[in-house]
Parts: C-alpha cells; sequence; structure tokens
C-alpha cells in the first residue's frame, strides 16, 4: 500500500507537492484530517481528486484492483461516531477492499444491529467504531467469529475522558477476537484491516 498523508500540521501547498509526487507513480492516494483550505490546494492541481467532507479525506482512485479477499465491514454506534467510522470506511475501499457500512447500531438500540445479522456473519473483517462506554466491540466480537478492530472514538460526556473510558473498555474486553487501535484512528484499523483481508 503506498504512503498516506497525515494532513495535520502541514501548509496547504505543502499537502498539494506531496499528494502530487505520489499520484505521480500511479497508485491510489490517500490523504486523512484535512482542512477545506489542504482541499483547494490539492484539487487546483488535481481536480480529480475527491473529497468526502465526513471523513475528512482526500482521495485519488488510480488502482482499480481489489486484493481483498472477503467484505471489511464498518460499523458505527452512533451517528457522532461516523466522522471516524468514514475515515476507515474512505481509507479501506482506497487500499482494495470491498466495503459494506452499517452506522447509528450502537447498545442502546441493539435490536438494530441484530437486523444486520447476516452482514456482520459475512464479514472477512469488521471495524466498530464507539465511543461512550465503548461496549459495541464487545458484542459484536459475540456475534462473529472473525477479526474485530475497535476503534475508541472521542464521543460522550465528561467521564468519557475524551475517548479514554472507551478505550480502556475495549482493551479489556472478555471477546478474544477484538484488537484495539488508538482513539479516533479509523485509519489505523482500515490499515490493519485491509492486511487482515488480504491474507
Amino acid at each position: 500500500m503506498p504512503e498516506v498523508v497525515f494532513g495535520p500540521g502541514k501548509a496547504p501547498a505543502q499537502l498539494a507537492e506531496i499528494f502530487c509526487r505520489l499520484a505521480g507513480a500511479g497508485a491510489n492516494v490517500l490523504a486523512t484530517r484535512v482542512s477545506p483550505e489542504q482541499v483547494s490546494a490539492v484539487q487546483a492541481r488535481i481536480p480529480a481528486a475527491a473529497h468526502n467532507e465526513v471523513a475528512r479525506t482526500l482521495t485519488l482512485k488510480q488502482d482499480d484492483r481489489t486484493p481483498g479477499k472477503g467484505v471489511i465491514v464498518v460499523v458505527s454506534a452512533g451517528t457522532s461516531d461516523i466522522p471516524v467510522a468514514e475515515e476507515a470506511a474512505v481509507a479501506a475501499d482506497i487500499m482494495g477492499n470491498k466495503v459494506e457500512r452499517i452506522y447509528d447500531v450502537g447498545v442502546a438500540g441493539l435490536h438494530r444491529l441484530l437486523t444486520y445479522r447476516d452482514s456482520l456473519m459475512n464479514a472477512r473483517v469488521l471495524i466498530v467504531c464507539a465511543g461512550m462506554e465503548g461496549a459495541l466491540p464487545s458484542v459484536v466480537g459475540g456475534l462473529v467469529g472473525v477479526p474485530v478492530i475497535a476503534v475508541p472514538t472521542s464521543v460522550g460526556y465528561g467521564a468519557s475522558f475524551q475517548g479514554l473510558t472507551a478505550l480502556l473498555a475495549m482493551m479489556n474486553s472478555c471477546a478474544s477476537n477484538v484488537a484495539v487501535v488508538n482513539i479516533d484512528n479509523g485509519f489505523g484499523a482500515a490499515y490493519v484491516a485491509s492486511l487482515i483481508n488480504r491474507l
């Protein structure tokens, strides 16, 4: 997989130059956590670069091959978790995977998750994003027999400590198939899921 550009800390002109150099190699290009100014700078030079405002990503797809063997299903507990889930979904897609999204199916309305049981069972890898108490990856992990990449999000009230509560809950999951990435790290989850999906 090609190098990915992390947007924060880069001037718009810097990000545009890096993006253009990567694009010149003919591979797919992904930039994460981009600002509107960075998007404008890149699209001025590469109009085909696609901006996902929710995910805060910028992509250029030049290689349509799909080395992923199965489907990566991206799940979000709540609507507030969707930006992190979308970052994961966009990253997994640009890395050559078939991606399915299941959003707003958290434990506060568990019946919504069970509606998608067939999709969950057919996934090769799942990415599950949740804030608050971070319980959803454990629930999903108990339903499926494949790897679950848990992504704690910085969503929640005061005692969620900007995602720390969800992170610790996920790390203490009793579901043996759950692995955890850092808070709000949708990209990292997508990268690991992509590697698993190529095996």
